[in-house]
């Protein structure tokens, strides 16, 4: 489902980066490889930047394939850590293709506690610690850490990702107040993540939404520079778009200031849309169906 203007002309300046294979440094990776056909077709410009070198810590290698002095630069591709992002957009700052995202705006909408304080009204109530990966929490610490949450369900995650598929063992935590077991699933969680932990840890009141064959029914809001340029269903349900309400979203999605985000939302039980996920636009993943056009039109303006 598309909600956006009908798309018309061609981006008056749109260089997008995207992920090499790994298997053939010279293409766009498969799994993006139609998106890139999309902006080309649109007119716009293709780079190629490595991935893995980037996440091995060599960001200047990582960018070797993007023109010197390119200008300004879209990134669609795989999830980077925060640190990593940082190097990436100095490594392009330094051959004259800076991102539009700042490290700041991408950190802000990539990472829990960066966005949480602006949707707090609209998404389920949520507390969060620094943690490194490899670590086992106590009990004690736990208690602390859910304390504010009270008695019922709660969900646990890091700062960017959950293990829903891992869902009774690693995510759900049916009692707040059952510390024993919510210290088994939490740990198991950061055991699962292993040095992919981001951030920390993440506790959020568990809210119950609108399901369909077992799964939630969640809309993807894709904004461009506080506008609803797209809205998708959710990769994990590409054939289910609802219609969400934005009314009470926008203006918060324009305070928070990024200029490339999605929202995920999703009708609670009592019919109130609500925030599930916030994410930065360049690393969310593009459901199965959505018209890439519309929204790569809306980068290029």
């Amino acid at each position: 489902m598309i909600r956006a203007d009908t798309v018309s002309g061609m981006p008056a300046d749109l260089t997008v980066l995207f992920c090499t294979d790994p298997l053939t440094p010279g293409r766009v990776d498969a799994h993006f490889a139609a998106q890139a056909a999309t902006v080309r077709d649109l007119g716009g410009t293709v780079a190629l930047i490595d991935h893995d070198a980037l996440l091995a810590g060599d960001a200047p290698l990582s960018v070797r394939k993007v023109p010197r002095d390119a200008g300004p630069v879209w990134y669609r591709g795989w999830m980077i850590p925060s640190a990593s992002y940082d190097d990436l957009s100095q490594a392009l700052t330094d051959r004259g293709a800076p991102l539009h995202v700042t490290p700041d705006r991408y950190r802000t909408a990539h990472e829990l506690p960066g966005w949480y304080a602006t949707f707090e009204a609209v998404t389920p109530q949520s507390v969060w610690t620094p943690w490194k990966p490899g670590e086992e929490p106590s009990q004690a610490q736990i208690a602390e850490w859910l304390a504010p949450l009270g008695s019922g369900p709660a969900i646990v995650k890091d700062y960017v990702k959950s293990r829903k598929h891992e869902w009774a063992e690693a995510c759900f935590i049916p009692d707040a107040t059952d510390i024993e077991h919510a210290t088994t699933v939490i740990a198991r969680m950061i055991e699962l993540q292993e040095d992919t932990l981001q951030g920390g840890v993440v506790l959020r009141r568990f809210e119950n939404y609108e399901q369909a064959d077992g799964r939630t029914v969640e809309a993807r809001v894709w904004w461009v520079d506080g506008e609803p340029a797209l809205v998708s269903a959710h990769p994990d349900t590409p054939e289910r778009a609802p219609e969400p309400d934005l009314t009470a979203i926008v203006l918060l999605v324009r305070k928070l200031g990024c200029r490339f985000i999605t929202t995920d939302v999703a009708r609670r039980d009592d019919g109130v849309w609500r925030v599930v996920e916030v994410g930065d636009g360049q690393v969310s993943d593009l459901p199965a169906g959505a018209d890439a056009r519309v929204l790569f039109s809306a980068l290029g303006r």
